[in-house]
Formats: C-alpha cells, structure tokens, sequence
C-alpha cells in the first residue's frame, strides 16, 4: 500500500521531492496493536530506510549555487556585534530574506573561531590576534544550514579579510568568498598598502575554473563615470569617484572583477549602502563583485533597506544562479568518398596505380614504429581517394516536395488570372 498511494504522488516530482515525501510517508508510523510490536522486522525495517532517505536528502542538499534555482548571499556593515543579542537580530533579518550566505563587517570580535547559534545558524569570523587587543575591526561569515553543508574550508586572514569556499551543483566549479573591511579614505597610505597587497594576493592565489565573489565594506566610491573601466563597471553608481574607488577600481581591473552594484539600473534609495547620521548624506561604499567569467551568474545586486540591525549601513544582496556555457568540441567526422565512381574500371585502375606508387615511396623510407607505420599507411589511403574519386556530396533533401511544388505554381497562375480579369 505504501509503494502504491507513494508512487501515484512521486509522479512529475523532482527527486528532492521524491525522498522528502517518501520519508514523510515512513513517519507516519503505525500505533503498535500488541506489546512488542515495536520491535518486530517491519517496524525495523521502516527506521532503517527513513534513515537512509534522510541520510540521502542531506548528501543532495550540501551544493549550495545550482543552475536550476538563485542562492541569495549578502554583505552587511553591522557596526558592531560586540552587544549582547546582536547576533540573533541579524541571524533573524538573514532568514527573513532567505539568505544563505551573509558577510559581516565591524563585528569587533577579537581572534578566530567558529560559533553555532542556536537557531542553526553558523558564525566564521576573524579579527585582531591579540586579546587585550581594542575592540575594533573584525569581518565574519554567517551561514545558513544550507551553507554550512556545502563548505569546503575557510581561512581567516586578518581583522579585515576572511576568505570561503563552497561547493557547487557543478563538480569542477566551486564557490569562493572573499570578505573586506577596508581602511577610510583617511587612513594612511600605508595602511591601505598593506589592506591591498594582502587583498592581491588572495586573488592571485584563486583559481580559475572557481567563482570568485568579492564583498564587504570597501569604504570606495566608484561613481557612475566608467571612463577607462568599461570591463570593471557600469553606468549605474551613485556619486563621483574618490582616491579609494579609484584603488578599488584598479584591483578590479588587474584581476577581472566586475561591480556589480554599478551594473543593474535600480533606484538612487536601492544603491546607496551608507547614510550619514542626519539622514543628508548617502554614499555607495559597499560593493559585491564577481570575476568576469561567470558575469552571467550574477542575475541582481541591490539594497535591501528593510533589513535592521541598528547600523548606519543598509544589507547589500545579490542573486546570483549558475550559468555555463555548453561546449561544443568539434569531434572528428569521418571523411566520405564518392565511391560509386569505383564502378568505372578506369577509375579503379587509376586507383590502384596511384596506390602502388606511393606504397613504393613508403617502402624506401627506414623502419619506424607501427604507430607511425599505421599512419603513414592511413594518409596514404585518404589521399588517394582525394586524389581519384573525390568527396562525396551531400544532397540535402528540400523540404517542400515536387507535387506541392507544382500546387503553388497552380495557385499563383490562377491569382495572376484572377488579377488580369479584374483589371
């Protein structure tokens, strides 16, 4: 009975679909009628396979980017999560805008670790090595369950980097995060060297094949003049650009990024991630890139003002899903000769005649392998097929036949009559 009402629901359902349903069937247990029944072979055998399904439902959701739907990841200035309750006010707006993935800066949390809340949520932060260090800096990661299946490894750098990967639906393709908090437009110069060189070489050590995203607070002003950064950025900033932006802007050229927050056309109030105190003063300083080689997959950046955690800087949010492009290898096609012709007697004997000839040229040469052999002996048969009889033409059948050929002809005689008669 179970195979049966199971089977008629499973049909045109996804295979996620499949075990969740299954192993909400095999929940629903039967009350046992006598003592003892809970033990018995059936009753055992139905825990053993919702085990296995569920078992199986976590190996299938630990990708997190899939082709099929978009994953929601975000970046978040908070100011501080050194207060009591702070992280349950931003673990509760990540849930609300079903995000997956949200960076953090300014947590001010002072060395590295991992914390789980207890909603399910995970925290990965990083910040100054010292403890009797001050309270300052500090960037994180929040991840969801989802997210927390599908990590790889993580690496806190400093106070203001930390760095992520994740798995993708896609074998070959994984997902690296790279979180900034970085120095004011008036910090000094050296202090922005370092922050950058640092920032350079965690993007020299990427690889390739993987999605790179870099986010965070870049405290950069990019503007919407693209002059000289057609490939970086877009049209759609807010403001001009300042001595960090410009900073900003280089490192994203030099290691094909793009910006995203400059590419979408959205309204002035969904692009600017800063606000000053007085409510006057709104900047765009918060940033989500992507490398240029998967653009595609980066479907949206906006704000999300709606978010709340007691900051002066609004939740940046990107879409982004999967996006490959197919491969088409051209394969080796296997040449065909026009070999009717071989029904002429000429032609076979010229054929063979040439054939002989170039035998005796092969035979002259000294003793190679039979690898070079074969192929010597291969070219030699293509050849004189060239040679001789050609390649075989493709006649492409047409698709309108002769008889509705001729029915049009028919038609348009008539028409030209009809006119003619009229006139």
């Amino acid at each position: 009975m179970l195979a049966n009402r199971a089977l008629v629901k499973l049909i045109g359902q996804s295979p996620v679909k499949w075990i969740k349903m299954i192993t909400e069937t095999l929940m629903k247990k039967k009350k046992p009628r006598n003592l003892g029944d809970e033990d018995s072979p059936t009753i055992q055998a139905e825990e053993e396979m919702k085990t296995h399904f569920e078992n199986h439902t976590e190996r299938v959701c630990q990708n997190l980017l899939s082709p099929r739907q978009p994953t929601n990841i975000a970046t978040w200035n908070i100011r501080t999560m050194y207060t009591a309750g702070k992280t349950s006010v931003i673990a509760s707006e990540m849930r609300r805008y079903k995000i997956s993935i949200l960076g953090l800066c300014e947590t001010r949390w002072l060395q590295t670790g991992e914390v789980k809340l207890a909603s399910g949520e995970s925290i990965l932060y990083s910040g100054h090595p010292d403890d009797k260090a001050p309270h300052t800096e500090g960037v994180a990661f929040m991840l969801s369950k989802e997210a927390q299946r599908a990590l790889i490894s993580w690496e806190p750098i400093n106070s203001r980097l930390i760095t992520a990967r994740f798995k993708t639906t896609h074998k070959r393709i994984n997902l690296q995060l790279i979180q900034c908090y970085a120095p004011t437009n008036n910090t000094e110069e050296e202090t922005k060297d370092i922050f950058y060189n640092q920032l350079q070489q965690l993007l020299q050590a990427r690889k390739e094949k993987d999605i790179t995203i870099l986010m965070g607070d870049m405290n950069a002003k990019v503007g919407n003049d693209n002059s000289g950064y057609q490939l970086v950025m877009g049209k759609h900033g807010i403001g001009c650009m300042n001595e960090n932006g410009e900073r900003f802007a280089d490192t994203c050229a030099d290691y094909n990024l793009v910006i995203g927050g400059t590419v979408f056309p959205h309204k002035p109030i969904h692009k600017a991630t800063w606000m000053s105190p007085d409510h006057t003063t709104e900047n765009q300083i918060d940033h989500i890139c992507i490398n240029r080689k998967f653009r595609r997959s980066l479907l949206d950046v906006r704000v999300k003002r709606g978010a709340d955690a007691g900051s002066d800087h609004h939740l940046l949010a990107a879409k982004l899903q999967l996006k490959l492009k197919r491969c088409n290898n051209p394969t080796n096609t296997r040449t065909k000769f026009n070999t009717q012709l071989f029904q002429d007697i000429g032609t076979t004997e010229l054929y063979q005649t040439t054939l002989q000839n170039r035998f005796q040229a092969l035979q002259e040469e000294q003793h190679k392998s039979v690898e070079e052999h074969w192929s010597n002996l291969k070219n030699i048969w293509k050849e004189a097929c060239l040679e001789v009889v050609g390649r075989k033409a493709t006649n492409h059948k047409p698709w309108l036949s002769t008889n509705t050929l001729k029915k049009i002809e028919e038609r348009r005689t008539k028409k030209d009559t009809l006119n003619k008669s009229k006139t």
